[in-house]
């Protein structure tokens, strides 16, 4: 795939006090490109307890190309592209939502814990536009990833 049409992905999850810190951070990086910088802010819940939240912005296309190839070989890859027309905002964004505890496990599925969204290139800013995009550039990926080009 030689161009990627994201401005870029943002990846969030949060360690809750009960968490421990290290393992959310270590969910996060299976989607990220090696030695890729993890921010961490501090936070307090309604109830005062501590929540650190972990964050990465991706935005470098071969980056960029990485974070996808981990989303285009979950196994519920199908789902992810079938359901693509419900995922894309008017915004030009694209929410995905992916289990906490299997990414620790190194496992990309979809579920709850960490956020992905990422902005789709469109022109002219359109949501069909966004959604044709995000739809060529799953496809290409999925194809490098099943043919060993990552």
């Amino acid at each position: 795939m030689a161009r990627v049409p994201f401005h870029y992905v943002d990846l969030r999850a949060f360690s809750y006090e009960t968490e421990d810190e290290a393992r959310v951070e270590a969910a996060l990086r299976t989607f990220l490109p090696e030695e890729f910088e993890v921010e961490r802010a501090e936070s307090r819940g309604h109830h005062g307890d501590r929540i650190v939240v972990r964050s990465a912005r991706v935005e470098r296309a071969d980056d960029v190309r990485h974070v996808l190839a981990q989303v285009a070989a979950a196994p519920d890859y199908d789902r992810i592209f079938d359901e693509l027309d419900d995922r894309i905002t008017d915004n030009c964004e694209l929410f995905l939502r992916f289990d906490k505890q299997a990414a620790f496990r190194g496992e990309v599925s979809l579920g709850s814990g960490i956020t992905f969204r990422a902005k789709v290139e469109a022109y002219p800013a359109k949501r069909e536009a966004a959604l044709e995009n995000a739809r060529d550039a799953l496809d290409a990926v999925r194809d490098e990833t099943e043919h060993g080009r990552d």
